[in-house]
């Protein structure tokens, strides 16, 4: 009996993260804040399907260190930019900053306004993967 459980269990949280993964077609018009991992975002972005790889730091911070293939907009510009500079809504958009704080605040602004498939990865702090530094860094 209890075996019967712990699978009904298990089956129902694994349908629930797919669903929330965006797995599940559409979810009634509500899109969820979803966190990934450094290692989801590189999965994403080694899959070869199409992404937008957002920073949304300041110009400097950029200018020290990025994730090459970056767009920059500054968290609190992202409500009054998304139209013009992201305009598929449908878009994957993987978000990150600093430390993971901006990201956040972010990645729900553009659900609020409508963006559908918004991930948040933190923080280029946790980024273990190559990042662009330096003087290439204002290069890329």
């Amino acid at each position: 009996m209890w075996q019967k459980t712990v699978t009904a269990l298990l089956f129902g949280a694994l349908s629930f993260v797919l669903l929330g993964m965006g797995f599940g077609g559409q979810d009634g018009g509500t899109t969820a804040y979803k966190k990934l991992s450094a290692q989801e975002a590189k999965a994403i972005m080694d899959s070869g399907d199409p992404y937008v790889l957002l920073d949304v730091r300041t110009e400097e911070e950029l200018q020290e260190r990025h994730i090459k293939g970056t767009i920059l907009i500054p968290y609190t510009e992202v409500k009054s930019r998304a139209a013009s500079e992201l305009p598929n809504k449908d878009a994957v958009v993987l978000i990150y900053c600093r430390s993971g704080r901006r990201s956040a605040i972010a990645a729900n602004d553009l659900i609020k306004i409508g963006y559908t498939r918004v991930y948040d990865f933190g923080g280029i702090n946790d980024w273990p993967y190559e990042i662009v530094t330096g003087a290439s860094a204002a290069k890329q």
